[in-house]
Order: structure tokens, then C-alpha cells, then sequence
């Protein structure tokens, strides 16, 4: 598995080079966005990516918009910010967790874990994602063959064959935990479910920690992927309980 950090601090870029590298890692090292954009560019695949915050030409947060238009890797930042403000941001741009400086490399290397736990899962509930669907085949049939078999919300199309979601005939890139929420509510479509049992499906399932602020931000990036904003007319808020798909 290839890891891409960028990290402008050159004595923790180092030490979580050498720790990654002990756990088997490929790592690729940068200390500025720029540089990671090159990276980005010449490598063919990149499977995690550990982002600085604050970095000297730029911030992880525009780094990772950059990576949500091609890649749904797992994406984690390292900031020295502790605030929700700072949480609430990181996750808005697609992150998928965050851990705050200083932080234990055990500790950090048990939340890649669960964040790689978490994408299998999805992968496992939905097929094989990160394939091209023109050349997923089942039974001798092609994906685009399955459509059929396959759930629609609004406007879009998500296919239980690939784990994918689509607009039209254009893919609309999901993150392993936009996927598992969005599962939680097809398999409950009609059903008003508390935040708890949310939080709950997605304790299970992942093995990670998901309070009540961050299942905000994440119910809000699947709204805007769904495109149901600002009315929230498909995942509908049922004040004082939590939400419900129709």
C-alpha cells in the first residue's frame, strides 16, 4: 500500500516515514503542495494520504479538494488546530478523519487501520469499486448490463454491483463513509432513524468513532452529492429525532 504525507515539519515528515515504513508501507514524502501535486501526478496510484494542515504554499484543505476530483483514497489530516472549527473544515473538504498534533504514532497508525477496516467494508458491501465499469463483469455480463440492479435517489443512480454512484453516465466519487451512511439509509429508505442508531450502524460496521458533530458533516456532504441542497428533500431532517431518506 503506497502512503503520500505531506508534512512541511521535516523531523515529523521523517519519523512517520520510518514508522509507515516499518508497518510495510510504501511511502512517498512531501513538504509543500506543490510538491505533493507533482507526486500526485507522476505516481499512478496513491492508496492513503496523511495531510498537513498548514502548509507553506497553500493548506491540506485545497490539497484535498484536489484529491476528491480523482481519487476517493482514504484521506487523514494531521493538525496542530484542536478545534471543532478546524475539525468541522477538514471533513467538509473529504476527509476522513483527522488527529491532532502532537499525537502517538500508535494511536495514528490504529486510526488508518480503521479507516482501511471502514473502505473494505464498503467495498464488501458494494462490490468492486475502483474498477472501470465497462470492464466489471458478472455472470459474462457487462456492469452496465446490471443497471437493474441498482437504487435510485433523485437523480442519481448507485449501482449495489460496484459500490458506485452515478449522475447520468458520470461517476459522483464517494468516500468509503459517504458510502456506508448511504447504505444505512437504503436499507432503512421510508424509516425515520435516530442520530444514535446512525452513529450506531456506523460504530459497527467501521470500528471507528463517529460523534454527533462530525455525522453533521458528513450527512451534509452526502446531501450536496445527492445534490439535495438546500431543501433537503431526499434525506429529509425529522426535527428532534434524526433523518429519513424517501
Amino acid at each position: 500500500m503506497t502512503v503520500l504525507v505531506v508534512e512541511d515539519d521535516e523531523i515529523i515528515l521523517e519519523g512517520l516515514k520510518f514508522a509507515l515504513m516499518q508497518e510495510g508501507y510504501r511511502v512517498l514524502t512531501a513538504a509543500s503542495v506543490k510538491q505533493a501535486e507533482e507526486i500526485m501526478q507522476a505516481e499512478l496510484r496513491i492508496d492513503f494520504y496523511l495531510l498537513d494542515l498548514m502548509l507553506p504554499d497553500g493548506d491540506g484543505c485545497t490539497l484535498c479538494r484536489e484529491i476528491r476530483l480523482h481519487s476517493d483514497a482514504p484521506v487523514l489530516f494531521l493538525t496542530a488546530c484542536d478545534d471543532e472549527v478546524s475539525t468541522v473544515r477538514a471533513l467538509e473538504q473529504g476527509a476522513d478523519d483527522y488527529i491532532a498534533k502532537p499525537f502517538r504514532i500508535r494511536e495514528l497508525l490504529a486510526r488508518m487501520k480503521a479507516i482501511q477496516r471502514r473502505t473494505a467494508n464498503a467495498q464488501s458491501a458494494g462490490g468492486s469499486r475502483g474498477r472501470d465499469p465497462q470492464d466489471i463483469q458478472n455472470g459474462g455480463k457487462k456492469e452496465s448490463d446490471l443497471y437493474a440492479e441498482c437504487a435510485v435517489i433523485g437523480e442519481m443512480r448507485i449501482s449495489l454491483q460496484n459500490g458506485r454512484m452515478y449522475h447520468a453516465e458520470e461517476e459522483v466519487p464517494l468516500t468509503a463513509m459517504e458510502y456506508r451512511l448511504l447504505l444505512i439509509f437504503l436499507n432503512h429508505r421510508g424509516q425515520t432513524l435516530t442520530r444514535r442508531q446512525i452513529i450506531g450502524c456506523i460504530w459497527d460496521e467501521a470500528g471507528d468513532y463517529v460523534n454527533d458533530n462530525t455525522l453533521s458533516v458528513y450527512i451534509k456532504r452526502l446531501r450536496a452529492k445527492l445534490g439535495d441542497v438546500p431543501e433537503g428533500r431526499l434525506i429529509q431532517t425529522v426535527r428532534g429525532i434524526g433523518y429519513r431518506l424517501v
